[in-house]
Formats: C-alpha cells, sequence, structure tokens
C-alpha cells in the first residue's frame, strides 16, 4: 500500500488556517484535526479545506491559507485588519485591489463618488477612504483565483516618528 495515499491532498500535517500551528491528517480520511479549532476536511475536487463547525472555505496559495468569502463583512473585515497591521509597520496603503470574483459582493459597500486614476479618465470607487481597483480577468495571474486582495502601499522605508533626544 503507498502511504502517500492514505492522506488527505495535502500530505501528512498541515498548518491550521486559524492558528497556524502544526496539525495532523487523519489516515484513510480527508480530514485534518486541530486540537484548537476542530476538524478541517480537505475537497480534493476543489482544493478547497473546509472547517466542519462553521462552514468556512480556504484555499492554499504559496504556502498560505485565504479565506473564500461568501458575504461582504469577512472581506471588508480582512481588508481592515491588513490596514492596520500596514499602519503599524510604518506605512501607509494607496490603493486596495479586490479579487474581481469579489466585485458583486462588495460592490454595495464602495463610496462611489471615487477617486480620478491617474492618467486615465477612469474613477476609481473607495473603500476606507483608499480606491479600489479588481483584479485582473481570471486565468491572467492564477494568484487572483485563491487569494482575495493586495495593498498598494507608498514605495520605499516606513514612514516612523522621528526620535529627538532632549537632552545631550
Amino acid at each position: 500500500m503507498n502511504l502517500a495515499n492514505t492522506y488527505p491532498i495535502f500530505g501528512p500535517e498541515i498548518l491550521c488556517p486559524h492558528c497556524r500551528q502544526t496539525i495532523p491528517a487523519l489516515t484513510l480520511t480527508d480530514t485534518y484535526l486541530c486540537p484548537r479549532h476542530g476538524a478541517f476536511e480537505a475537497d480534493p475536487k476543489t482544493g478547497e479545506l473546509i472547517h466542519l463547525q462553521s462552514g468556512r472555505h480556504w484555499r492554499l496559495w504559496d504556502g498560505k491559507w485565504y479565506r473564500q468569502h461568501t458575504h461582504p463583512d469577512g472581506i471588508r473585515f480582512e481588508i481592515h485588519e491588513a490596514l492596520d497591521r500596514l499602519y503599524s509597520e510604518g506605512y501607509r496603503a494607496t490603493k486596495v485591489i479586490i479579487a474581481r470574483r469579489y466585485r458583486e459582493l462588495v460592490s454595495a459597500y464602495l463610496d462611489k463618488t471615487g477617486t480620478k486614476q491617474p492618467k486615465s479618465d477612469l474613477t476609481l470607487p473607495k473603500l476606507y477612504g483608499l480606491p479600489v481597483d479588481f483584479s485582473p480577468e481570471t486565468g491572467v495571474d492564477p494568484c487572483w483565483e485563491v487569494i482575495n486582495f493586495d495593498l498598494e502601499k507608498e514605495p520605499g522605508a516606513p514612514k516612523r516618528y522621528p526620535y529627538f533626544r532632549m537632552f545631550d
């Protein structure tokens, strides 16, 4: 018996999409079991990982799990968290690029007054005060079939507040 055939499609262990701890596969099943978050089932047909308790779907790209959203609040919350992380690292986002598959899902939440795109008459809608664009059509770059969004940021080093020595 080939041992590789006894594990789910992602192999003998994966990182839990929630806590990022290594979790084992249950042999002869399509299931991974996290002691903190419960069971995840691997679907060999779609290549998705499904959290059995919540029904949330995840897909893998470049070694990282990306949740596949079905509700606009989920992706809006994820974008907001990423903006906070970027800001805490000293960067400022200049644009949000959202996967085209979410266009209908988020369109009601976008500020339609928009921002003029440089060197174009195209007006981009806004989210959290930032211009929003959508990814290229499916097939141009396969990562957009999995990842949810990307943030463009100011080029260069992070903007940090200068440290002044008061007493020399």
